[in-house]
C-alpha cells in the first residue's frame, strides 16, 4: 500500500489532480483540487482503493484527513466516493465535533449523505474520533500525563491547540494545567 508520494501537479479537473513522481503521473482524486498549484511540488497522502474493477488513489494534503476518511469509509453506506467530497467543505475538526454533537444539520450538508446515512455516521463514529486525532498530534506524553490526572480526553482536546508544541514537555503540561484550571 502506498502511503504518500512528492511530486509536482501537472493538471487538474473537477475531481482530480495528476501528480508527477519520477516521469509517471499518477491520477488522484482529491476534494479540493484547485486548491492545489500547477507546477508546484506536494506532498499528497494517498488511500489506495482497490476492487475486482477499480484502482484509484485518494488524496489528502494531511494525515489527519486521511485517517478521517479512513473512519468515514468503515461506516455502512458510506464509501470513498462520497466521503472525499465532505472534505470539499467540512473540515477535520468540523466534522469530528458534528460527529460528536450528533449533528445532522450539518452532516447532512454534503452532498449524497441523507438523514439515514448522518445518523449512521454517528452512530458509527460518535465518541471514537476525539481520541484519534488527538493522538495524531504528536503529544502522546502530554496526554498521557494528563489522562494519567484524571483529565478527560474532551477537556484535553480543547487546550492542546492553544498549548505551545515547540516548549519542552514539561513545560506543555504545566500550560495545559493552566488553562483547564482557569475553566
Amino acid at each position: 500500500m502506498y502511503s504518500y508520494i512528492i511530486g509536482k501537479i501537472m493538471s487538474c479537473t473537477s475531481n482530480s489532480i495528476v501528480i508527477e513522481n519520477n516521469g509517471i503521473g499518477y491520477s488522484v482524486f482529491v476534494a479540493n483540487p484547485y486548491s492545489f498549484e500547477l507546477e508546484r511540488e506536494y506532498k499528497v497522502y494517498l488511500y489506495n482503493y482497490i476492487r475486482e474493477d477499480e484502482y484509484s488513489f485518494f488524496g489528502f494534503k494531511t494525515t489527519e484527513e486521511r485517517d478521517l476518511f479512513l473512519r468515514l469509509i468503515n461506516v455502512k453506506g458510506l464509501g470513498p466516493k462520497v466521503a472525499l467530497p465532505m472534505f470539499a467543505t467540512g473540515s477535520v475538526a468540523g466534522i469530528i465535533d458534528a460527529i460528536d454533537r450528533e449533528n445532522i444539520i450539518y452532516l447532512t450538508k454534503f452532498p449524497k449523505v441523507g438523514d439515514k446515512l448522518a445518523r449512521q455516521i454517528i452512530l458509527d463514529l460518535k465518541g471514537k474520533l476525539a481520541t484519534t486525532s488527538i493522538q495524531n498530534s504528536g503529544n502522546e506524553e502530554v496526554i498521557s500525563a494528563l489522562e494519567s490526572l484524571g483529565y478527560k480526553t474532551n477537556d484535553i482536546k480543547k487546550v492542546l491547540p492553544h498549548i505551545d508544541q515547540s516548549a519542552s514537555i514539561e513545560n506543555q503540561i504545566k500550560e495545559a494545567l493552566k488553562m483547564m484550571l482557569r475553566g
